[in-house]
């Protein structure tokens, strides 16, 4: 028995997401554990105007929205750059949800003294900022790497290589 769904009417909330091989597409978030079991998910359908009103970001009520069921279990979760930033790090560690995740030097709330341009680092070398349990890491490998995390303790400040000796 052979099922095929071909599905060419106008949907709504279709994406356009320019670094994807197919540019339109629908767009999930999800929530997953390291096996692949999804735990919850949501369809952007677009700008949530009541979101917009609660003085929250966008990507703050996403991440809220698919943790709910997770609040209180002391889990970790990992995320990229979109959804990190040290508001929402600071929201979810009250609520006993720890992360970690790489996260773009200047967003708000990011330490001034790891921004790329005010510091120069050769490949290697590592920046440390931490304020009460929020750790922010600048690491360079062949670009600026930042790193923000609840979970791990700080890094000294040193030289790291990632081919296992030092240049």
């Amino acid at each position: 028995m052979k099922l095929f769904c071909n599905f060419n009417r106008r949907v709504i909330f279709k994406q356009y997401i320019t670094k994807k091989r197919k540019s339109f597409g629908i767009k999930i978030f999800k929530l997953c554990d390291p096996t692949g079991y999804t735990y919850d998910m949501k369809v952007y359908l677009g700008k949530d105007r009541q979101r917009m009103a609660q003085h929250m970001t966008a990507t703050h009520a996403t991440v809220r929205e698919l943790t709910r069921k997770i609040v209180g279990r002391g889990h970790k979760l990992y995320m990229d750059n979109l959804f990190s930033y040290p508001e929402l790090f600071d929201d979810l560690v009250k609520k006993q949800v720890y992360c970690c995740g790489t996260v773009r030097p200047k967003r708000r709330g990011m330490p001034q003294d790891l921004r790329p341009k005010t510091t120069k680092l050769k490949t290697g070398d590592i920046r440390v900022s931490t304020r009460a349990d929020l750790t922010a890491i600048l690491w360079r490998d062949k670009r600026d790497v930042c790193m923000l995390t609840n979970i791990h303790n700080a890094p000294a400040e040193d030289h790291f290589c990632n081919k296992g000796k030092n240049p």
